[in-house]
């Protein structure tokens, strides 16, 4: 059998809170799903935008609004300045979007991350000068470590208001304004707001206090698509004003009251916008976005994104699928150069006491590394850093390697850095980043110090973090095997990370089973008191480890609706599996 943790232990409707009551005479399945998440009064679900927090929470909105109002009126030029990700690319086209319908004299400035890093560097700063010549620079999804950025600017006379929403232990820029609801002295309820959430506050006040004035507005929530889409890819935690923001997005998507580009990226990716799903903004849409930041330059995503025109929104999507296409190429050929590295590490002495994995190669592509630390962290259940060269016309330095870091519960991937850099000062070039992912430049001859110093860090923490903890919502009853609860669990809310999809588990006799193209188990399965068989598929299942003789599977799994010629059937996704061995 499976070592499961369940989500939550109550499994009779009587445990359940008796707020909770009335939907679990209606569906004790989902009223324990949301137990689960901490969902104790029906409340909390509430999804009308009048539920959203107000934007008078958030310290430093009322000064920003009051300057971007001033620029506007008096014709001066602002310059977006946004991050080379789908977050800084939705935060920048919704700027773009609002402030133009305004009236304000706006341009937008995306630094290519292999020439200029992250941030309002004074590099960008200088660039901006030279193309824009701005009068006032709003940054988005960046700025809140950027204090030479800020000063560089300041010091030709230009206006800097920072919207972020990125950790800092450091005292903010002293921009003339700074919207972060994670900034030292920010009371705003929630700190789960992405780049485009905090935009989307920024311009929905603006736009309140220029109707209020008789000026020129807009009706913000408009663009609540790019909203949705930029919190869902920057993976942010679906609290309750974060669903409510998603929510309202998604719903505009699926009845095509959307920007040209996200229809146009639907249609490369042949899925349907009115059968649209929350996690289709991060494995959909997002990566084909970020492609362009990864491959290129992020300003072929806002682009996309920003055109009115549908058959530019088509050629600016067929690019991007292209771009992404190559990303794909490009990240199966490094998975697997790390796939060996790992596996050859894994034979010696030496890796026995290490809890991480960190990588490099001479040869492996700076935008990618981000998603081959995520792979593997995922596959082995450790503390991941990928490096790759840093670009040498940018730094001078023909030393200097990036990387980029993910994590697992329990491990401050920033926070490990931190102390690393404390401890050995000259290890580390530059670092940032948050709980479960972090960025860092170091030299390459450092980098054997620096897997060893990281190592020692991770050698103090305790061993159960580096058990990985399988979660489950329990065992679904006969009646939930169907097309109409699938369909209604995938709308009942908006899952995501901090707001977790339900996943279940279960022991079903083995009806029949094939393996597909050597890696993915397909099994036809029964479950006590369903009458019909259900179809079961595996992904990337290591094909040499089933049994064929296996009468009985304990697994785990979610429920998925599988869509061929025009039908549709119910299907298990199986997240891990586990034969029962014959009584």
């Amino acid at each position: 059998m499976l070592n499961l943790t369940p989500r939550y232990t109550s499994t009779r409707i009587d445990e359940l809170p008796a707020t909770l009551q009335p939907l679990a005479a209606q569906s004790p399945t989902l009223a324990r799903l949301y137990a689960g998440r901490g969902i104790t009064n029906p409340e909390q679900l509430e999804i009308s935008l009048s539920g959203l927090l107000p934007a008078e929470q958030l310290h430093g909105v009322t000064k920003a609004v009051d300057l971007l109002d001033a620029a506007i009126d008096k014709g001066q030029r602002i310059l977006i300045v946004g991050d080379f990700d789908c977050d800084g690319a939705t935060s920048t086209a919704l700027m773009m979007r609002v402030l133009t319908k305004m009236g304000a004299v706006v341009d937008f400035l995306v630094p290519d991350r292999f020439k200029y890093g992250y941030g309002l560097t004074p590099e960008i700063v200088e660039l901006g000068i030279e193309t824009y010549q701005p009068d006032l620079i709003v940054t988005v999804d960046n700025g809140i470590s950027s204090h030479e950025g800020v000063a560089r600017a300041q010091a030709d006379g230009i206006t800097v208001i920072i919207t972020d929403h990125h950790l800092t232990t450091k005292a903010t820029p002293p921009a003339e304004a700074v919207v972060n609801p994670n900034q030292l002295d920010c009371s705003f309820d929630s700190k789960a707001l992405v780049g485009v959430g905090v935009a989307f506050y920024v311009l929905g006040r603006l736009a309140k206090l220029r109707r209020e004035a008789g000026k020129p507005a807009v009706q913000v929530s408009q663009y609540l698509d790019l909203v949705a889409l930029g919190t869902i890819a920057d993976v942010g935690v679906l609290d309750k004003n974060n669903r409510i923001l998603v929510h309202h997005g998604l719903t505009a998507i699926r009845q095509g009251r959307c920007c040209m580009g996200i229809l146009a990226l639907l249609e490369q990716a042949g899925r349907d916008p009115k059968q649209l799903h929350a996690q289709d903004f991060g494995f959909v849409l997002g990566p084909r976005i970020n492609a362009a930041g990864r491959m290129d330059n992020m300003r072929i995503g806002i682009e996309c994104l920003l055109t009115e025109d549908w058959h530019t929104a088509q050629r600016l999507a067929q690019q991007l699928e292209q771009l992404n296409r190559t990303r794909r190429q490009v990240e199966g050929e490094m998975r697997a150069q790390a796939d060996n590295i790992v596996q050859t590490l894994a034979g010696t002495a030496s890796s026995t006491d290490k809890r991480s994995i960190i990588l490099y190669q001479d040869d492996w592509h700076q935008g990618v590394i981000g998603i081959v630390a995520g792979r593997l962290k995922e596959t082995h259940y450790l503390p991941s850093i990928v490096f790759a060269p840093a670009d040498t016309e940018r730094t001078g330095d023909d030393d200097a390697i990036k990387g980029s870091a993910r994590s697992i519960a329990g491990v401050h991937i920033r926070d490990a850095i931190e102390l690393v850099a404390e401890r050995y000062p000259d290890l580390i070039s530059h670092f940032g980043g948050h709980a479960m992912a972090a960025g860092l430049t170091i030299k390459r001859r450092h980098f054997d110090g620096f897997v060893a110093a990281f190592n020692e860090v991770m050698a103090e923490i305790d061993d159960e973090v580096f058990a990985e903890q399988k979660l489950t919502d329990g065992p679904l009853q006969a009646s939930d095997f169907s097309l109409w609860f699938a369909e209604h669990l995938a709308d009942a809310s908006i899952w995501g990370h901090g707001f977790a999809p339900p996943i279940f588990d279960g022991v079903f006799e083995v009806l029949s089973f094939k393996v597909l193209k050597d890696k993915h188990l397909k099994l036809s399965l029964r479950y006590p008191d369903v009458q019909y068989p259900i179809d079961a598929i595996y992904f990337n299942f290591d094909s040499a480890a089933w049994d064929y003789r296996a009468q009985q599977v304990h697994v785990l799994f979610e429920l998925d609706i599988n869509e061929w010629n025009g039908k549709q059937s119910l299907q298990l996704m199986i997240k891990d599996l586990a034969v029962v061995a014959a009584a």
